[in-house]
């Protein structure tokens, strides 16, 4: 009897094994590995840090690892190497690979901002500010063929300025050095991202004026891309991918900006929380996060236009081939 009570037992601790070793297989098997390589460490890019911090992508089945390449060429690079899965960088990047007559095209698939990002701050504090104040000032703008410098002269255009004729626009000192640059003296006016602009204003630095995000509308300014041959082979990797996305741009833009600071705070460690949480506001009462992951056309002939009349378009840019939005809006329809 002693004989068949041992067998027994000795038979259910082998199908518990036996389960349990399953079971872990299964979630192992689950989990898809994913490399994201963003352009820039930037709040511009909260919903980003909501979703690897609140476990989105891990909901989805996803272990995503983020790395920072600073820079729209090098993530370029990093992506068509083969260095990353997919990208965050500014859609423009996707055009200027395409005209370079690349086979495998590389395809925006989901948005995650949709204005520009930077602030035009003035050396002197003011009560009210007019676009025509510029004329005649030194301008410290962004790199040349860069979103930023692009959508830049597009607005001071768009107020009747013509930034190479109308004041002295100086474009010669790298992204790293804009601030500090300005900080030595160098310009009236300059054009920042934040938290800079916050943290200068904070500090009696600089003072915001304007927004280039507010003037120039709508624009796919940072998209998640990847290149075909990946998308063909990895869909549905790309769908829980872009589903976790739109969860994490759906929790900013219903939480507080106190709350969202708090959560990204992890990303920017030497940051103030306060002015963390002032970047998140701003960005949100302007409209700079895209509240869905699908790339208008709209916005992608906007992006086009600024383009031209930075006279940066090389070719025309087909949407029908450059985007697609079919994961977006089966995200969007949860």
């Amino acid at each position: 009897m002693k004989k068949y009570i041992r067998m027994g037992i000795c038979t259910v601790i082998a199908v518990l094994l036996l389960s349990y070793l399953a079971g872990c297989g299964k979630k192992e098997e689950a989990e898809v590995k994913v490399k994201v390589a963003e352009v820039t460490r930037s709040i511009f890019y909260a919903p980003q840090y909501v979703a690897l911090e609140k476990g989105f992508f891990e909901d989805e089945g996803l272990k995503v690892t983020l790395a920072t390449t600073w820079g729209g060429d090098k993530t370029m690079t990093t992506l068509l190497a083969g260095g990353t899965d997919i990208a965050l960088v500014g859609s423009e990047t996707s055009i200027y690979v395409d005209a370079q007559g690349t086979k495998d095209t590389v395809i925006n698939f989901a948005q995650l901002t949709q204005a520009d990002g930077t602030f035009l701050v003035s050396r002197t504090k003011m009560d009210q500010f007019k676009w025509e104040q510029l004329k005649g000032s030194e301008f410290l703008g962004q790199r040349k063929g860069g979103m930023p410098q692009m959508v830049g002269e597009y607005v001071l255009k768009q107020h009747g300025i013509d930034p190479h004729k109308d004041l002295k626009l100086i474009q010669n000192i790298d992204f790293a050095n804009i601030a500090n640059a300005f900080l030595s003296g160098t310009g009236d006016y300059v054009q920042l991202f934040e938290p800079q602009a916050s943290i200068f204003e904070k500090e009696g630095k600089g003072y915001i004026v304007a927004s280039f995000g507010t003037e120039s509308g709508k624009v796919p300014y940072t998209s998640y891309m990847t290149k075909s041959s990946y998308l063909k082979k990895n869909k549905q990797t790309v769908q829980k991918f872009t589903n976790a996305i739109k969860k994490a741009q759906d929790w900013v833009n219903t939480h507080k900006p106190e709350e969202t600071a708090a959560v990204i705070q992890p990303y920017f460690k030497d940051s103030d929380p306060d002015i963390i949480a002032t970047v998140v506001d701003r960005y949100k009462q302007e409209g700079a996060y895209a509240t869905d992951p699908i790339l208008d056309k709209k916005e992608w002939e906007n992006l086009k236009s600024i383009m031209k009349e930075a006279g940066e378009l090389p070719k025309d840019a087909s949407y029908k081939k450059l985007v697609n939005t079919e994961l977006a809006k089966s995200s969007s329809s949860k």
